[in-house]
């Protein structure tokens, strides 16, 4: 009576018969080969697979971004730096404010009158942002020269985006104050400017800081390289004081109401 064959597991070679006649090096290719996958061994190579793909990806994102600034000049470079530590400070420089009215408001003997004098300084405040309220500090003042009538609406709404990105808080061009609903469209031979038209020469007066202004509208491939590729010159001049004393009428909302009320 012949013993019986021992049990084989799942995913396991079963043994050679005795006097099978295999060498050794024959029983080891016949061992793996065809290659037994079990369903974990499927799953974890399926993950592994998953894994190296997402990082593949994202080294090839990483390369994207380091090669497009190792390509920039070194005074693009220095420019970027500078514009990002300028948007640190200022707000940084918010942040200590809101902190010390928080103080003053806490430390206060009379909290009812300092929250008044609070109030009344935010009026102040975003009266200036709406236009109401006239304004005078440092900041610059941009001419743009136009004698071949190039110059266009979206150039000088490109302006007002760079210097209101660079910080400027109160804006005026020509006779027009510009605040967040301004609006510029071609008007014949010059521009209207939320339906006022004006023409060349186009005067800009800014309230900011100039360290931050002038560079705003000078870097490579900004508003004055655009503007002297249209034939058409920008000048730039900083000043301790300048005058902002266009306004706009304060109106009042015909549906919108505060929601504390």
């Amino acid at each position: 009576m012949s013993a019986p064959a021992p049990a084989v597991e799942d995913g396991q070679t079963p043994p050679e018969p005795p006097g099978s006649g295999l060498t050794g090096r024959q029983r080891l290719v016949k061992g793996l080969w065809p290659p037994r996958i079990t369903r974990a061994q499927l799953i974890v190579a399926v993950l592994l697979f998953g894994l190296g793909f997402g990082l593949a990806v994202q080294v090839a994102s990483n390369s994207e971004g380091d090669s497009a600034l190792r390509g920039a000049r070194q005074e693009d470079l220095v420019r970027i730096l500078d514009e990002l530590d300028d948007r640190t400070e200022r707000l940084e420089d918010e942040k200590q404010g809101l902190e010390k009215q928080r103080d003053e408001l806490e430390n206060s003997s009379d909290q009812a009158e300092e929250a008044r004098r609070q109030t009344a300084e935010k009026e102040r405040q975003l009266g200036i942002l709406a236009g109401t309220v006239a304004a005078q500090g440092p900041g610059i003042t941009l001419v743009i020269e136009d004698t071949k009538g190039m110059v266009k609406a979206n150039m000088l709404l490109d302006a007002v985006q760079e210097l209101r990105a660079a910080g400027a808080e109160a804006i005026q061009l020509d006779g027009v104050r510009v605040v967040a609903g301004t609006y510029l469209a071609d008007s014949g031979n010059g521009v209207s400017v939320d339906g006022n038209k004006i023409t060349a020469p186009y005067r800009f007066k800014v309230i900011g800081k100039p360290q931050d202004l002038e560079p705003a509208l000078n870097i490579p491939g900004g508003v004055v390289q655009t503007l002297e590729k249209e034939q058409a010159t920008a000048s730039v001049e900083r000043s301790a004081k300048i005058v902002v004393d266009a306004l706009r009428p304060a109106k009042q909302p015909d549906y919108a109401r505060s929601s504390s009320q």
